[in-house]
């Protein structure tokens, strides 16, 4: 299909989605291959601090606005014991842990998390073990990070030296525990029905805390959605979210057309969960809201997932490209334009592990994707807007002909600031794009930003850190409440306006 050059966004400040949950712009660690050791706690290294946390990975994290942060996992969740990570490091045990076939030293664990977090000033999100785990360690654990002292589990915590409450207000009840990979997975209503008395006696302990219910790791399961009803209905007046996973690649198709049209797929697999919602909530007679946790989501190319029995492996360790980039970017405008039922997202991982944040001994490089997160995290504010998109179309062989510009926006009206945002999927073809705003106009752009390039596989490395990265553009202007701007193909453009 021959692609136009001309499209109009349409953007008024009276059309609002939904406020945009800071909870959006979040983080994931796991106790995978390097994402911890030698990641984020590396006391080895030059760059660390006097507690052995990177330096240099922390101010990366400060840079991007993560706003939450989940741990311990992923898969290592459901064979953890949280006791292993907890008092003297010298008497902490060393496992083998069976998620990622890898020896697990403890010397990282609960307080070192919650050290971390306060460091970079991140809400953390904690999990609790519904694989091997019971109701009451995962009680056990809200105790000991929440209790006042004078009990046992909050006594224990101030003797490790904490002795104010951590005051952990997001908790998941489980990870992925639809598949059958996972240590301890369970059929849904075996899992609801634990998630149910887990969530009971977490909620007794703290009555203030947000819980997190597993639901479908992707949207190919073969339980998918019918997991998430199961489940959504047993539980539904003890959660306040759904957690919803998914990663993709370009890796196996080759199909970069389908692959820069991702949105749709994220879209959808956001509505039919959203649906489900909404039948469970009329199924369980409750005028109880719970809103969805995409608590695990990324780009994720094949790597080596076995850690041979060694300490921190090289782990799905893997690098992005511009065309991963670009689609970050859609699924972080995908998060704007369903922020009515989407409340939390955490990508995987923040350092190492399928991040965009990789690090040496002494060094720290950033992949493409980085630059979209930190420009929007940092750009998008307030509320979603419902924005309206006349742009061409572009033929796509899994999605059929898509628009060829994917588009969100934001509105700030405390600081009367408006952020855009904008995809172009097509290969070749620049598009020249009218902003017409419908209400008031702001004055001014204020910032404006643009990653770009002309190959879709261009990618950063260790000798070429700065190949592909957002750079500042000549700031547009705003004629008759219009701003037009030339979108080269192949990019993301972040625009703020006052």
């Amino acid at each position: 299909m021959t692609i136009s050059n001309t499209a109009t966004v349409l953007i008024d400040s009276n059309r609002v989605i939904a406020e945009i949950s800071p909870l959006l712009f979040g983080g994931f660690i796991e106790h995978m291959g390097r994402c911890v050791y030698e990641g984020i706690y590396d006391p080895k290294s030059s760059l660390a601090d006097e507690t052995g946390l990177r330096t240099d990975v922390m101010a990366a994290i400060r840079d991007q606005k993560y706003t939450v942060l989940r741990y311990p996992g992923g898969n290592f969740l459901s064979g953890y014991n949280w006791l292993d990570g907890v008092g003297p490091k010298a008497s902490r045990p060393r496992r083998r842990e069976l998620a990622w076939q890898s020896i697990e030293t403890n010397q990282f664990g609960t307080n070192e998390f919650m050290d971390f977090c306060k460091k970079v000033d991140i809400a953390p999100m904690m999990g609790v073990n519904m694989g091997t785990g019971t109701i009451q360690s995962a009680a056990d654990l809200v105790e000991y990070c929440n209790a006042p002292r004078g009990t046992y589990w909050s006594d224990l915590r101030a003797s490790h030296g904490y002795a104010a409450p951590h005051a952990v207000k997001y908790w998941c009840v489980g990870n992925e525990m639809d598949g059958p990979w996972q240590i301890g997975h369970l059929e849904a209503i075996d899992y609801a029905r634990k998630a149910l008395e887990a969530a009971k006696m977490m909620r007794w302990q703290d009555p203030g805390i947000k819980t997190v219910l597993c639901g479908s790791s992707n949207d190919r399961m073969a339980t998918f959605p019918e997991w998430d009803r199961i489940a959504l209905e047993t539980t539904w007046d003890k959660m306040d979210y759904l957690s919803i996973h998914m990663y993709t690649t370009n890796h196996h198709d080759q199909d970069t057309p389908s692959y820069l049209a991702s949105a749709r797929r994220f879209e959808d697999f956001v509505d039919t969960m959203a649906a489900t919602l909404r039948y469970a909530k009329a199924k369980t007679r409750s005028k109880h809201d719970v809103y969805l946790s995409w608590d695990e989501w990324q780009v994720w190319h094949p790597g080596q997932h076995e850690g041979k029995w060694a300490e921190a492996p090289h782990l799905a360790e893997v690098g992005y490209n511009l065309e991963d980039a670009l689609v970050v970017a859609q699924w972080l405008n995908v998060f704007l334009r369903k922020a009515d039922v989407l409340k939390v997202a955490c990508v995987a991982q923040v350092v190492n592990i399928i991040s965009w944040l990789q690090t040496t001994t002494d060094g720290l490089l950033k992949h493409t994707s980085y630059y979209p997160f930190k420009l929007m995290a940092n750009m998008a504010h307030g509320v979603s807007l419902d924005v309206l998109t006349r742009a061409p179309l572009t033929t796509t062989k899994q999605y059929g002909d898509m628009p060829v510009l994917d588009v969100s926006a934001s509105y700030d009206a405390a600081l009367g600031t408006t952020g855009v945002f904008v995809v172009n999927r097509s290969l070749t073809e620049t598009i020249e794009t009218n902003i017409t705003f419908e209400s008031t106009a702001p004055g001014s752009v204020t910032e404006a930003w643009q990653l770009s390039g002309t190959e879709p596989t261009a990618m950063n490395s260790w000798e070429h850190p700065n190949a592909i990265t957002a750079q500042a553009i000549a700031k547009p202007g705003i004629r008759d409440g219009v701003c037009t701007l030339r979108l080269p193909p192949l990019s993301f453009t972040a625009l703020t306006l006052k």
